[in-house]
């Protein structure tokens, strides 16, 4: 019987640290650099699907504008894949403006600064993966 009772310590306590790390939780800080000047906000969204890339943000900050750069950090990301894209809405009406055959008009960026090819940036070359606090810079 004292066999049985180890094992199940075992098992309870594998159980107990999977859970423990699972739950864990990091944050990301993004730095935004070379802002073409501080008018306006910066908007950055952070996403968690490749279905989902700039289209439906898994969070969002926006941030002031000081020395042509900001920073945020998200709280509490689970660990896993993730990409992060930017805009600097510059006349704050919180939307990336674009001319009438959907270019921006203002600029924008990419984790990775990936960018786009006859189109936006893919989410393949933004993703990186969030193991770990981590600190990302996008310049635009």
């Amino acid at each position: 019987m004292g066999t049985l009772v180890k094992i199940a310590v075992i098992i309870i306590l594998s159980i107990c640290s999977a859970n423990i790390r699972a739950q864990e939780a990091f944050s990301l800080t993004v730095k935004v650099e070379n802002v073409e000047n501080n008018e306006g906000k910066v908007l950055i969204g952070l996403y968690n699907k490749a279905s989902d890339f700039l289209d439906k943000t898994f969070k969002g900050q926006g941030s002031e504008i000081s020395d042509n750069a900001c920073e945020v950090t998200f709280e509490n990301i689970p660990e896993g894949t993730y990409a992060v894209s930017i805009f600097h809405d510059e006349n704050d009406n919180d939307k990336l403006d674009s001319n009438f055959i959907g270019i921006p008009k203002e600029d924008y960026g990419c984790s990775n600064n990936a960018k786009g090819f006859m189109g936006p940036p893919k989410w393949k070359d933004a993703k990186f993966e969030l193991k770990s606090d981590k600190t990302i810079t996008i310049t635009l």
